[in-house]
């Protein structure tokens, strides 16, 4: 039987106006049935987008919704999030939108380990405001602000994530939806802050300036550059350059979730408990 998107759409906003062959409208549908099988309900789950195509996510998805500023989803995620914690948060951003104006929400969201889950579509470049370079745009590639050549290092948002604190990171690309939608189930369902480095095609304005003319060509490329954890695992410290694992990359469950704290800190202030101490901050989640 085959799956009911309508059910999760807003069909008077279809067709989407993404570019033809672009990765979101792969993870979107990969996103919807990841709540579809934890069993959320829609109205229990808020989704929040900045600016950037990744922006427009917000706008297709028939759940609560935020569509805000540049760079300030974990920001108004985090919100959203303290004031109603049993309530499912998912954060989605671009990779200019996450790691270069927003990349100080997403340290210290990742940081507070607060339950949200926090998907960035990674493109490699500012795909919407016409092809200006990225935090994760691959050195030597052509971009509208440096048409000799990028010559900043790439950017390993896993790292950051794992870095930062977040008790959940995974890395997949958007060739193997049904291996995402698995991932996205494993960080849905932990508790604490979940961080994917959903890797994504602009074959409009990344690849055809770079040597990619076609959406399969970017495709190609992105499966060239990343491996799955244990084959990498394997590779020689040479071979792991330039090379980007894909998996569940850390899940740590010994670290308290922030609402939970946020908890103790209000009871404090409403005289049911005297303070604070350090065992609380040491309890399982």
């Amino acid at each position: 039987m085959a799956f009911n998107y309508d059910k999760y759409l807003r069909l008077e906003k279809m067709p989407t106006l993404w570019c033809w062959g672009c990765g979101d409208g792969v993870i979107l549908k990969a996103v919807i049935r990841a709540i579809d099988k934890c069993g959320w309900k829609q109205d229990d789950v808020c989704v929040v987008s900045g600016i950037g195509c990744s922006g427009r996510f917000s706008s297709y998805v028939d759940f609560n919704t935020i569509h805000t500023t540049h760079g300030r989803t974990v920001a108004w995620a985090t919100g959203v999030k303290l004031a109603n914690p049993d309530k499912h948060v998912i954060c989605v951003a671009g990779d200019g939108d996450a790691l270069a104006i927003g990349g100080n929400h997403t340290i210290h969201g990742c940081r507070r380990n607060i339950d949200i889950n926090m998907i960035v579509i990674n493109n490699f470049i500012y795909g919407l405001t016409n092809s200006q370079t990225s935090p994760t745009t691959p050195q030597g590639m052509w971009t509208v602000s440096q048409k000799a050549g990028n010559i900043d290092p790439t950017f390993d948002a896993c790292k950051l994530a794992i870095a930062s604190g977040a008790s959940f990171v995974a890395r997949e690309t958007m060739l193997d939806p049904k291996k995402l939608e698995r991932t996205l189930v494993k960080g849905f369902e932990h508790r604490g802050f979940s961080f994917f480095d959903v890797m994504s095609n602009c074959h409009i304005n990344l690849g055809r300036k770079n040597k990619m003319q076609s959406a399969m060509e970017n495709l190609d490329w992105i499966d060239s550059i990343t491996t799955p954890l244990s084959k990498y695992e394997k590779l020689t410290p040479e071979e792991q350059l330039n090379m980007f694992p894909t998996g569940v990359l850390k899940h740590d469950t010994e670290v308290r979730e922030y609402c939970d704290m946020y908890e103790d800190i209000k009871a404090v202030q409403q005289g049911k408990r005297k303070v604070i101490t350090q065992d609380d901050f040491e309890k399982k989640i």
